[in-house]
């Protein structure tokens, strides 16, 4: 197991380093993978198209159980040649190209590259649906033979991920008809499980585990084979034709993206990143009870996480503001109404994560319905302040509002236990996460010296997310007509900006610390934490210099992007998940940052930065994260092992950096959309943006770049808002 710079002491410990740490055979790197997602089903599958071969995280999972553990095609007992695998440009399929070796058998010799295969699946609806084709290329008649072996081991996804558990439930199989075999397994959570398996046409031999298909190929004809594999929890999961499945798979991914504001450039390689981005987060989508919800990445955290979802919206806020609504109000919908240690919850607290495993359905791992994060309930706050500002909705505020009122409870009460005026956490109980805000890696948070920060701990992001949170909720309490609480929240704002000054500062390190510990010392290490401090604006401009600079430094800036901890820092290691690496996201949030303080020119570095990492990677999809090594002509950035990739915040992350350096404000109130003092990475000569929204009005803008300057021009508008350029 790879660990970080101390190895985990006890259970919870153990549980987080399961969680981000995981065993090499779970490794992402080393093979090409592909992903799929609709709904709460995902697949990992090889570049093949082949299940459970090259790697243990490989599956079909739903509700974070995996229901296909292997599914391996061959032609004639052989294993395919690979010609080409690739996403359709919507992410809605996958396709495979395959080809045969040479094969000896009863009918001949069979040239390489004469038949040719195509494989062709996506989800929908919690059911995998698979086409496999196959053209004879020879001049004479072909008898064919196909062999899928398949198995389901209903594994949790904590287990798949490399935890060990003394009990679980007994796997069966059993074939249902001619052309349909069933998986069933009851968990001792006494859940029952099914994976349901059906082929079209109806084999030549099914058995438990594999099953056979024989057809003669004149020249030139070509043959279908349809797989289904539905994953039924409880009740059987309707399961569609092929096509017709296909294209209500197309039909829904449409209907998401449609409206959205959309991005055009002078430069290829942007619009591949940008399509790439749209596509990753309208993938990761789900449709909830009370709107859309982006879960947070594939493939461990296929699920609803609040400060992943909460950043995604804000990040896609210009964009998309829908996606904000779903995210305030499912989170809504799970806010703690109780104190439950074992779940870190109190009344008031936003959802951390929300699991629906075996594993979490029996308390083995706590994240069932687990509070466990010390930002989610602030960020929420926000969240729902940055919504009104840009839509006016206020209908959806007033139905939010007693769960904002709560989540503000939350911050003055159990989050503020000492009474001292910051918000800290501490674990509830030993299975509960160490460290609590986003960098909730155990060993994150910690002194100079490298050893660990104990007690109750105010982290100093968390600090300007309330301090944003409560301006932000004055702000909506005016609206409401709240008069006094708004006052109130505005004074307990400004003495939290006062005390945090005095208290997080750091004139020798020029940044704010880390955090504060259970006795109020300082953790005096240089994060990229004290950057989030200029994204909520409680940090003072002449400081707020400062801390870029120190961002930017060599130690802190590596090229590709701000580390999470700087170089020479005592726990700095640039292959660690939290002490050293690259979150796309963090400098997303940094970089919106800098704008703020109107350092565009630090935001366009980071832009830059993330882009041509981007461009490195396959796909130009932004990881979940990436080493923070030096960049060194040449070369390209190096992956961390395990990133989730595609990750909903780090694929938000590039038009949270667009929309920064743009300037761009969406001012309900006001009915005006601005671009305050825009400005272009090198990459970027021309912007187009469209369905650009304010209230009832849409607008379309092409912005060029001069230089250092940026002309605006309006291309179409639709109503009467009002466009500003304002320097």
């Amino acid at each position: 197991m790879m660990v970080d710079a101390l190895e985990p002491n006890n259970r919870a410990e153990k549980l987080e380093t399961a969680r981000y740490d995981l065993e090499v055979e779970t490794s992402l790197a080393g093979g090409a993978l592909q992903n799929l997602k609709d709904g709460d089903s995902f697949a990992v599958l090889n570049s093949s198209g082949d299940i459970g071969i090259t790697n243990e995280a490989e599956g079909l999972f739903y509700r974070d159980t995996r229901f296909l553990s292997k599914l391996e095609l061959r032609l004639q007992g052989r294993k395919l040649l690979l010609l080409n695998s690739s996403s359709h440009d919507d992410k809605a399929a996958l396709s495979v190209d395959l080809a045969n070796p040479e094969i000896n058998d009863d009918f001949g010799t069979l040239p390489r590259e004469t038949l040719f295969l195509e494989r062709t699946k996506f989800l929908f609806e919690g059911v995998y649906y698979e086409r496999l084709s196959v053209r004879n290329f020879t001049t004479s008649n072909r008898m064919v033979t196909i062999d899928y072996t398949f198995e389901a081991d209903f594994r949790d996804l904590f287990e798949v991920r490399g935890m060990k558990r003394e009990k679980r439930g007994q796997v069966r199989s059993q074939i249902f008809a001619p052309d349909r075999v069933e998986f069933q397994y009851r968990g001792l959570d006494d859940v029952e499980r099914q994976t349901s398996i059906a082929f079209a046409p109806i084999p030549k031999l099914l058995e438990a585990n594999r099953t056979t298909f024989e057809f003669a190929l004149t020249p030139g004809e070509k043959s279908s084979i349809f797989l289904t594999v539905a994953c039924n929890e409880g009740k059987p999961t309707p399961v569609l034709d092929f096509f017709r499945a296909y294209r209500a798979s197309r039909r829904a991914r449409r209907t998401r993206t449609r409206g959205i504001a959309t991005v055009e450039s002078s430069s290829e390689l942007f619009n591949e990143v940008a399509c790439r981005a749209t596509s990753d987060v309208y993938m990761l989508i789900t449709s909830t009870p009370y709107g859309s919800y982006p879960y947070a990445g594939v493939p461990w955290f296929s699920t609803v996480f609040g400060r992943d979802g909460i950043f995604t919206a804000m990040f896609m806020l210009w964009m998309d503001p829908s996606i904000a609504r779903g995210v305030l109000r499912t989170l809504a919908s799970m806010q703690a109404h109780e104190v439950d240690p074992t779940a870190d919850a109190q009344p008031g607290k936003i959802l951390h994560e929300m699991r629906r495993g075996e594993m979490a359905n029996l308390g083995e791992v706590p994240f069932g319905r687990y509070y466990g994060s010390v930002d989610s309930t602030p960020l929420f706050v926000m969240l729902a302040g940055m919504y009104l500002d840009a839509t006016g909705d206020l209908k959806t505020v007033t139905e939010l509002w007693p769960n904002i009122c709560a989540a503000l409870r939350w911050i003055d009460d159990y989050g503020d236990r000492d009474g001292d005026g910051y918000v800290e956490y501490q674990a509830e109980s030993k299975i509960s996460l160490k460290n609590q805000g986003w960098k909730d890696s155990y060993d994150s948070i910690f002194h100079e010296d490298g050893t660990d920060a104990s007690g109750s701990i105010a982290l100093c992001e968390v600090q300007g997310y309330v301090f944003a949170a409560k301006r932000f909720a004055a702000q909506m309490a005016e609206r409401l007509g709240h008069c006094e609480l708004a006052a109130d929240l505005k004074g307990a704002a400004e003495e939290l900006r006062l005390q945090f000054e005095a208290d997080f500062w750091d004139e020798d390190l020029g940044t704010y610390v880390l955090a504060l510990d259970g006795m109020k010392r300082p953790c005096r290490v240089r994060s990229s934490n004290a950057g989030h401090a200029l994204f909520s604006g409680i940090a003072s401009p002449d400081r707020a210099n400062r801390v870029a600079a120190t961002l930017m430094s060599k130690e802190g800036f590596s090229g590709w992007g701000i580390r999470t901890l700087a170089q020479g820092e005592a726990r700095f290691n640039p292959m660690s998940y939290h002490n050293g690496s690259i979150w796309p996201h963090d400098n997303a949030a940094i970089a919106i940052g800098f704008v703020r303080y109107n350092l565009k020119e630090e935001a366009a570095r980071v832009f830059q930065g993330l882009f041509d990492a981007a461009k490195e990677q396959e796909m130009r999809r932004l990881p979940e994260l990436f080493c923070g090594f030096i960049r060194k002509p040449g070369r390209g950035p190096t992956p961390y092992p395990v990133a989730c990739s595609p990750q909903a915040w780090a694929a938000s992350a590039t038009f949270g950096l667009l929309g920064a350096c743009l300037g761009l404000e969406q001012a309900y109130s006001e009915n005006e959309i601005r671009f305050r003092n825009p400005t272009m990475p090198a990459f970027l000569n021309e912007i187009i943006l469209r369905n650009v929204q304010i209230g009832t009005s849409l607008a379309d803008f092409r912005m060029h770049r001069h230089g250092n300057d940026v002309a605006t021009n309006v291309v179409n508008r639709r109503g009467n808002a009002k466009i500003l350029i304002v320097k």
